[in-house]
């Protein structure tokens, strides 16, 4: 293996696997519901779940009562804990780096979509395309950020993501420069990346926001009311054009569903039109289907792009590749802004 694939530690499931301390979950919820899953499949044991002390209600989760990081302490001392939720809040990612200078802390990376891990079978069967990735990138920073997130991803520890993390000052200043856009906001929750764009934006067009959660449309289009020039479109966005799912919950990734929930339209990107000049895309993963459903828009229009790389274990190289494939002449970028495990890692691409 190159470089690339020399890592300092062991892959983050073969250390659970061969832990001799308890292992506790810190988490509880779709991520931790993954995690168990699976230790499971993988016959790594659960010595319990513990939640930071405002969580902690010693409520049942999963066949466990959940505890404080106290107890466990008195219970059995040393411990090796498996972080198994996210946070950018700083009080939050602080308490998580306590506990990792009290503790091993290890992250077993599931992915928000999909059921891919990222172990030595998963890097034998990418490790070609990883190394295409990360030739495409434009610049040092890049590829720094894509080694770290790729060592976190597969050894589970914290230390690399501290290296890697930057601002998004850089990106709006150096990178996208944004300045008189016709902006598409693609997974627009309820304005929060509106604002970012109007916080960097030298000027606009026009700002089209999407949302396919009805709830969340409704604050978006609430709050774009005071927005000159600005709409919001309650829609999914795939490689074709149809119909899907979501809960009736407002929550940043309200999950989609096969066959049930609220019904939704589905649009491609070429079919909204508008000739946007910068792309913002986060849709829990259906990045790469965006990808296929702009080709006509990127060709011939090449806007910026601000694509979400972390929803699927493979999104950080595969959506690269697809990128470069679609047009070769995009520069592309990979940056990671503060974020507790590897979430807000982004592709940004310019022509």
């Amino acid at each position: 293996m190159t470089s690339l694939f020399h890592f300092d530690y062991p892959n983050v499931w073969t250390a659970l696997a061969d832990c001799r301390e308890p292992i506790v979950l810190y988490g509880m919820g779709n991520g931790a519901d993954k995690v168990l899953d699976a230790f499971e499949k993988r016959n790594i044991k659960a010595a319990g779940v513990m939640a930071s002390d405002d969580f902690c209600r010693y409520q049942e989760y999963r066949g466990f009562t959940v505890k404080k990081q106290s107890d466990f302490e008195s219970e059995f001392g040393s411990f090796t804990v498996a972080l198994c939720f996210g946070s950018s809040l700083p009080d939050v990612m602080n308490h998580i780096d306590e506990v990792a200078r009290r503790h091993t802390l290890l992250v077993p990376n599931v992915p928000v979509v999909g059921d891919s891990l990222m172990d030595d079978a998963f890097i034998e069967a990418h490790q070609a395309e990883i190394e295409s990735a990360y030739a495409l990138l434009a610049d040092d920073p890049s590829r720094r950020v894509f080694k770290g997130a790729l060592d976190f991803y597969y050894t589970g520890r914290l230390g690399y993501l501290k290296g890697i993390e930057s601002d998004k000052d850089e990106v709006f200043h150096d990178i996208l420069r944004l300045h008189n856009e016709r902006y598409l906001d693609l997974g627009a929750y309820r304005g929060d990346t509106v604002d970012e764009f109007l916080r960097y934006a030298d000027g606009y067009e026009s700002i089209t926001a999407v949302e396919p959660n009805p709830k969340n449309f409704r604050k978006l289009s609430e709050h774009l009311e005071n927005i000159k020039n600005a709409t919001a479109v309650n829609a999914g966005i795939a490689d074709r054009e149809g119909v899907m799912y979501v809960t009736k919950g407002g929550g940043r990734m309200a999950a989609l569903n096969a066959d049930s929930g609220v019904e939704v339209p589905v649009v491609t990107v070429d079919s909204i039109g508008g000739n946007p000049t910068y792309i913002k895309v986060d849709i829990e993963g259906m990045e790469s289907a965006m990808l296929d459903g702009a080709i006509r828009t990127l060709k011939e229009g090449r806007p910026k792009l601000n694509l979400a790389a972390y929803h699927r274990a493979e999104d950080f190289f595969k959506l690269i590749l697809r990128l470069h494939e679609i047009d070769p002449d995009y520069r592309i970028f990979l940056r990671k802004h503060p974020y507790i495990p590897c979430w807000d890692l982004n592709i940004y691409a310019i022509s």
